[in-house]
């Protein structure tokens, strides 16, 4: 298999698990444009409950996500019994999962007023935090049929669902939020629920697919608890929970540092909010490519063709980059435009415009390390990766933050110059890693890399 070829199959593979990682995340710009547009208190209110919640979504995610390279090397070994069995522990966990994730979010809601945030700020944070915390069981449950359709390199079917219910949310959000077609003028509260009802509709779509389709009749797929195995669970869980720690340690460390822009004010709180959604667009899409990179490397194990799998994590890398200088120029030549899609505020537009200059900056650097945890992930390591993020994020990166904001007087700038240094070392770290593993493997067939 050529470069060329590996190109051509990981990008077939690969747009659909953007197009769909981004679907996920434009519910959360949809809300913010469209809250953006009742002032900078909505906006910052709903920056903090997403501070809080998107953390721990993104660690349920990360937990869902151990399906998928098990199921990929099933499928390479032609294994269709055991796939039909990592989807039904799968769901288990996940459900499991989300029951746990929403005790932690009722518990630390209680603790927002003593972040020292302003209080109107918490006052409108919290009953939008207990509606989207709510979302988080349909949300599980989708992520597990999507997580085992993407491991069987079917990705088209979470795109189209995804898709359709982003289309739905902004919709609602339009209806709720603003009051239209009847319906009563909700705010903020219209656009939590909007993302639960649209989170809903979700599983059932793609749920009701994947029962129905004939494609899937072979891996005797079940929803029941009988015959669990705790080695499987154990085997997913060694991916999931590690993975939903990297998850964690980045996302927590830009929610952190929206609680520590919170004690610089409203507007660097809504500046910083604006500047980080975009910044997730570009993110979740090299999160879509790096899915791909997970798949093609685990189903190349399977197989047991390990110069195919480094050639397949290789071309990631490359695809990532190239994605990445793309976007880095947008955030730079348009960081005056693009906050007007969300507030008329100068002030909070010309703080957003100063982050996004910061966020071009790590544009390469973001879509290295994510990419890295995703090959590596179809490596089965995970637990190297885990450590290296906390170290980069809550060691270095926002310690630094903090000291180049507060103590050196470079207020929200310093916050985000810290991140910057701990996605780029993560970065640097993980490529490495994945070529030592990568060449390792391949040494060890006693073939010429």
């Amino acid at each position: 298999m050529t470069i060329k070829d590996h190109f051509k199959i990981t990008s077939k593979l690969a747009y659909p698990v953007v197009l769909s990682q981004l679907g996920q995340v434009m519910v959360g710009v949809a809300d913010s444009m469209m809250v953006g547009q009742l002032g900078a208190v909505p906006l910052a209110a709903a920056s903090l409950a997403n501070s809080i919640f998107f953390v721990l979504l993104m660690f349920g995610m990360g937990v869902s996500m151990g399906i998928t390279p098990l199921v990929s090397i099933a499928e390479g070994k032609g294994k269709s019994i055991r796939i039909g069995r990592l989807f039904q522990h799968g769901l288990w966990i996940n459900l499991s999962t989300a029951l746990v994730l929403t005790i932690i979010i009722l518990g630390l809601s209680q603790g927002l007023s003593h972040l020292n945030q302003p209080e109107i700020v918490v006052k409108e944070a919290i009953p939008y935090l207990f509606i989207i915390t709510a979302s988080l069981f349909p949300f599980m449950i989708f992520q597990t049929f999507k997580q085992f359709a993407e491991g069987l390199s079917q990705t088209r079917q979470a795109m189209y669902v995804t898709i359709f219910c982003n289309l739905v949310n902004v919709f609602l959000n339009w209806v709720l939020i603003f009051g239209k077609l009847g319906a009563p003028e909700m705010g903020l509260i219209g656009a939590g629920l909007a993302t639960l009802i649209s989170r809903i509709l979700m599983p059932i779509m793609i749920g009701w697919y994947v029962m129905k389709s004939s494609r899937y009749k072979n891996f005797q797929l079940t929803l029941g608890l009988t015959k669990m195995s705790f080695p499987m669970i154990n085997r997913i869980l060694k991916i999931g929970i590690p993975t939903g720690f990297q998850y964690i340690f980045e996302v927590s460390a830009f929610g952190s540092a929206a609680i520590m822009m919170g004690w610089i004010g409203v507007n660097a709180l809504a500046g910083h909010q604006i500047a980080l959604n975009l910044a997730s667009i570009s993110y979740m899409m090299a999160a879509g490519l790096s899915t791909a990179g997970m798949i093609r490397v685990s189903n190349q194990i399977g197989k047991n063709n390990f110069k195919a799998m480094r050639e397949a994590g290789m071309v990631v890398f490359a695809m990532v980059l190239i994605f990445m200088a793309v976007t880095a120029v947008i955030f730079i030549a348009g960081r005056n435009f693009l906050p007007t899609f969300y507030i008329d505020d100068p002030e909070v537009i010309a703080t957003s415009a100063t982050l996004l200059i910061i966020a071009g900056m790590f544009q390469l650097s973001d879509g290295v390390q994510v990419a890295g945890l995703g090959v590596l992930r179809g490596m089965e390591d995970v637990k190297f990766p885990t450590i290296i993020t906390l170290i980069a994020y809550w060691v270095l990166g926002l310690p630094l933050g903090y000291f180049l904001a507060f103590e050196m007087g470079l207020a929200e700038k310093g916050i985000w110059y810290g991140l910057l240094i701990g996605l780029s070392i993560t970065a640097i770290v993980l490529f490495y890693r994945f070529h030592k593993l990568s060449r390792k493997a391949i040494l060890e067939k006693g073939i010429n890399p």
